[in-house]
């Protein structure tokens, strides 16, 4: 037992950790394996009371600080070098009210955790599309997904929160309670606080949807991103589409000579009467002449895990990211481009649809500003070895930089890798000055700087 541990577990009903502890390494890990650092000790919190006497001594013994949720975020801020790890991953409740259709979540709680709360009761709230994302991290930087379309971004479904602050208060932040705070935290990031608590609304949803693929062979592309460009021009907000371009997974209604191949798939998601859902969808099928489709009634659940083994811990990752108001006819051609030569079996490139109800927010109303945003592109750069590393990530720079040009104001913290040289300061637009002033209030000397950061 170190210093730390034995100074720590006087008053710490969690668990300490410290680098003698067998499954330190274990602990330790996040999901981007290009994240490899070592910190002085993990406080692995089973309650706010812990948080609030991590943050204490780590305040008092000049550690620098990391916050762990789920630990899934791509820029690997959970951790670093000879800090004190805040690990929130085993406060896990949630807590539904039907009645109310609100949750209590846990920060330490995955997508996973909330979706199999919510769904004993019919009930859901905007997440993202990977189950093992965490809800910290998610909804701290906006959070979109499948609902996003009818039903907002994570973040406009945030009802409440319990944040520790850098002081050592705990504040409830509503739009009635510390609302500056609240305004913040929906959007900035880990900047302003630790969360203890999230209060979400929830909107009924399921038990089953209508959701699944169509995979066209790639030398379709061109019409097919052209159709869809149409297409999503009228969609309604029950229905969303996004496109995936990669190589063809071994997927089970493929023909086998397709796997390893590249191709576009568009990935379905209808929340609604089933029966209505299939006329919408079948001008789809017309885009091109498909490999194969899987698509049908399904729980919500099974859909919102259905791309968890593209995106399985383990790998190194790097991501880049830009918002779109539309898709630039021009800007295909390069999507083409970058699709048609990916350094990595793992890589993809995929365009999330979210026009719709995240529209309808003012971008002064919160922290997140991009309200403008139809679309994001988000370029996965994924890959297994570290020789990999240059190809991969220059992959990724080059085509961001390519289609820069075409992209929108803003942008999604949560996709940020690194720190992007200003554009955190972009990312937030013209509520950036706000937000300086709030960290200012909130934490003078900087003591969250693990994120995009603001500085104060």
């Amino acid at each position: 037992m170190n210093s730390h541990q034995e100074a720590l577990g006087n008053q710490f009903q969690g668990r300490i950790i410290g680098p003698d502890d067998n499954d330190y390494d274990d602990v330790r890990q996040i999901w981007n394996a290009m994240i490899d650092k070592r910190p002085a000790v993990i406080a692995q919190c089973s309650n706010a009371s812990d948080v609030l006497v991590a943050l204490n001594y780590a305040k008092t013994n000049n550690l620098d600080i990391t916050v762990r949720g789920a630990g899934h975020n791509i820029a690997g801020n959970a951790i670093c070098d000879s800090g004190l790890m805040i690990d929130l991953s085993s406060m896990k409740n949630v807590t539904v009210n039907p009645g109310t259709k609100r949750a209590l979540v846990q920060p330490g709680a995955t997508l996973a955790d909330i979706d199999a709360a919510t769904q004993q009761h019919g009930l859901a709230t905007p997440v993202g599309i990977n189950s093992t994302t965490g809800i910290s991290g998610l909804t701290l930087g906006g959070g979109f997904g499948w609902l996003t379309r009818k039903y907002g971004m994570t973040i406009d479904n945030l009802v409440s929160a319990q944040v520790v602050t850098a002081d050592g208060r705990q504040l409830s932040a509503s739009a009635s309670e510390n609302s500056d705070l609240f305004w913040a935290i929906r959007g900035g990031g880990g900047n302003f606080g630790i969360v203890t608590e999230f209060e979400f609304q929830l909107h009924s949803v399921g038990p089953e949807v209508l959701a699944g693929l169509i995979v066209f062979p790639f030398e379709q592309a061109k019409q097919v991103l052209e159709q869809y460009r149409t297409f999503t021009q009228t969609a309604p907000a029950d229905l969303n589409v996004w496109v995936v371009m990669r190589q063809a997974p071994p997927l089970p209604f493929l023909p086998e000579a397709v796997h390893g191949k590249e191709v576009i798939v568009l990935a379905i998601f209808y929340e609604g009467d089933l029966a209505v859902g299939e006329s919408l969808i079948d001008p789809l099928r017309q885009f091109g002449t498909p490999h194969g489709e899987h698509i049908g009634a399904q729980p919500y659940t099974a859909w919102q895990q259905a791309f968890d083994p593209l995106l399985t811990e383990g790998m190194r990752n790097y991501w880049k990211s830009h918002n779109f108001t539309e898709l630039h006819y021009e800007a295909l051609d390069l999507l083409l481009h970058y699709a048609g030569n990916l350094p990595s079996p793992h890589c993809e490139i995929f365009i999330g649809q979210l026009a719709g109800a995240a529209n309808q927010v003012a971008s002064d109303a919160m922290a997140y500003s991009s309200r403008d945003a139809k679309f994001v592109l988000n370029v996965h750069a994924r890959w297994e070895t570290p020789a990999e590393d240059e190809v991969a990530i220059s992959w990724a720079r080059d085509f961001f930089k390519a289609t820069t040009p075409y992209a929108s104001a803003g942008a999604y913290v949560n996709f940020m890798t690194e720190e992007e040289g200003g554009r955190v300061t972009a990312a937030y637009d013209s509520n950036y000055q706000r937000l300086v002033e709030l960290k200012r209030q909130y934490d003078p000397d900087n003591l969250f700087h693990h994120n995009q950061n603001i500085k104060p």
